[in-house]
């Protein structure tokens, strides 16, 4: 590949980066609705058609590409760019948590979960694959298993504490007394 081929390559990826970035931005601050979010992952989509082939077959093509349908809640379909892309970026955890994202939303929670552990054996002081493997592990039902790990993603970063009072998954052990104590300490 040329240095121009390269560079057009880059601005591409940023490209469409950009626009998954500002979805996800607007996204969490509240002010984008949906249509619009899924909007500016279309054209994240179509950026992404401007790559060369090689290029569009490469890891992070194919994690913005993933990332780009599920941010349109186009779960099934950002699964196979996802697989692709940490077949090829082992050691890349945000594709792990992209992908066990959808997993989880197309009813695949035990694949879910295996994808999250996966990730652990490449960056095991990630509070938020901890995090995430207590909320699925609570859907699971098996909560030793989900006090433990955010157990240890308090213990990471206990920035996760102010998300356990709102966060659904935890429904299903919310009364067990070792969630509620784990829940309540205040540090």
């Amino acid at each position: 590949m040329s240095s121009r081929d390269r560079i057009r390559r880059q601005q591409i990826l940023r490209e469409a980066e950009g626009y998954l970035d500002l979805a996800m931005m607007f996204n969490e601050a509240w002010m984008l609705l949906p249509e619009r979010r899924h909007a500016l992952a279309a054209r994240s989509l179509s950026t992404l058609e401007r790559l060369s082939d090689v290029a569009a077959d490469e890891a992070e093509a194919l994690f913005l590409r993933g990332q780009a349908l599920r941010t349109m809640d186009r779960f099934r379909e950002a699964l196979a760019p996802l697989q692709l892309a940490v077949q090829l970026d082992p050691k890349n955890v945000d594709i792990y948590l992209a992908l066990a994202w959808c997993y989880k939303r197309t009813g695949q929670l035990k694949k879910a979960i295996e994808s999250l552990e996966e990730a652990l054996g490449v960056e095991p002081s990630a509070a938020i694959l901890h995090y995430n493997l207590a909320c699925y592990w609570s859907l699971a039902k098996n909560k030793r298993k989900s006090i433990q790990f955010l157990s240890q993603a308090l213990k990471l970063d206990e920035n996760y504490r102010h998300l356990i009072d709102t966060e659904p998954d935890f429904d299903p052990i919310r009364d067990d007394p070792r969630f509620r104590a784990l829940a309540a300490v205040i540090v």
